[in-house]
């Protein structure tokens, strides 16, 4: 599996480092940041090189889009966004926060319920989102995330989409706290697991 980590200038690194994290402890996968440019500088100032061009979320299996303190801007600027071309179709495709802003902008939110932060949801609100109070939801092949921590739920659900919910679970094992493993793995599958079927 092909995996874009959609980032932007200005992004939250919890979402988009977690995220890399998780889905490359999948045998066989390779995900990457995905972004404009050949930089960008997180929130907190940390500079990434990127690693795939922005149109290889076209190509990508998986698009997962990150947050970050700059997304209106990113959605407002017309020549960025007509470079994006996802399609729920043929790929799975998440969003944590205000990276669903950008999914709302490419029509792939419809009127199902989303999840995002606080700070996001009058702005999701306002474009035409129903925001839910929840960390996770999915239909479909749409996913949102809302809170910078559901960021290994978004993960969890799409590594379970694309590899089956045991890999899943020992993605998620692997990488839970020491002697809080067996309840993490049941706490992450029992918000994602409602939504594979």
């Amino acid at each position: 599996m092909r995996v874009a980590i959609l980032t932007f200038d200005g992004f939250n690194e919890l979402d988009s480092f977690v995220a890399l994290a998780l889905l490359n402890r999948v045998p066989g996968w390779r995900a990457g940041i995905c972004g404009p440019g050949e930089t960008l500088t997180s929130m907190n100032g940390v500079q990434v090189a990127v690693q795939q061009g922005i149109e290889f979320a076209e190509e990508a299996d998986i698009v997962l889009v990150g947050s970050g303190v700059r997304t209106l801007e990113v959605v407002s600027d017309t020549k960025l966004m007509a470079r994006l071309r996802l399609d729920p179709v043929r790929q799975i495709i998440g969003a944590q926060c205000s990276g669903a802003l950008v999914l709302a902008k490419l029509g792939l939110l419809g009127d199902v319920p989303v999840c995002t932060d606080v700070t996001t949801k009058p702005w999701a609100i306002a474009a035409g989102a129903r925001v839910i109070d929840a960390p996770f939801h999915a239909a479909g092949n749409v996913a949102t995330a809302g809170g910078c921590m559901a960021a290994h739920y978004l993960a969890a659900w799409a590594i379970a989409r694309g590899a089956g919910e045991e890999v899943a679970r020992t993605v998620i094992d692997y990488v839970a706290p020491v002697g809080e493993k067996a309840e993490t793995v049941a706490r992450v599958m029992g918000v994602v697991g409602p939504f594979l079927g």
